[in-house]
């Protein structure tokens, strides 16, 4: 690999870091090409990008990027990387579920929004709520209170009607 080759590697390695949401780094190694393959189309379906990348191009990618001096000395024996884009937690849900199954890839580091965590953090990081999921908690704590003013302003016009009714009801007797 001449050295134009590696610079394009790093500057698209860069691109990667700053567009995605999160970023996982895992060690491959005993995972059959059947299981990568398995594991690749799961990335896929949630638009999260899986590459192996070489340490020291990944060590000069990052070493440019701010606030991932931390993963650094992560870079050691094989490494792949995760980019989440859409949804940050995404790639930990799917290798939670994939380590679940074959007992393989070891996560060495997670970054999420510029906030390191160690691999043995996945677990708990993989229990958190989408972004979707959030929004929908958020808008539903806003609409109950609304909800429960209009059935309250339901309740007494109806209560008015019924009082009405039966004061009717009592002159016609």
């Amino acid at each position: 690999m001449n050295r134009s080759e590696k610079e394009q590697i790093i500057s698209a390695m860069k691109e990667k870091v700053l567009r995605s949401k999160s970023l996982f780094l895992a060690d491959f190694t005993g995972i059959t090409v059947e299981q990568i393959t398995e594991l690749r189309r799961e990335f896929r379906k949630s638009h999260v990008d899986y590459h192996v990348v070489k340490n020291t191009l990944a060590r000069k990618a990052l070493e440019s990027i701010e606030g991932y001096d931390k993963v650094l000395d992560k870079l050691e024996s094989p490494t792949a990387i995760a980019f989440g884009y859409d949804d940050p937690v995404a790639p930990a849900r799917i290798i939670k579920k994939f380590r679940d199954k074959h007992e393989k890839l070891a996560v060495k580091a997670c970054v999420i929004e510029t906030q390191v965590f160690e691999g043995k953090d996945l677990d708990r990081l993989a229990k958190l709520p989408s972004r979707g999921e959030l929004v929908a908690g958020i808008l539903g704590s806003i609409q109950s209170p609304i909800a429960g003013l209009a059935g309250a302003v339901g309740a007494v016009m109806r209560d008015l009607v019924y009082i009405i009714d039966a004061i009717e009801k009592k002159k016609a007797a």
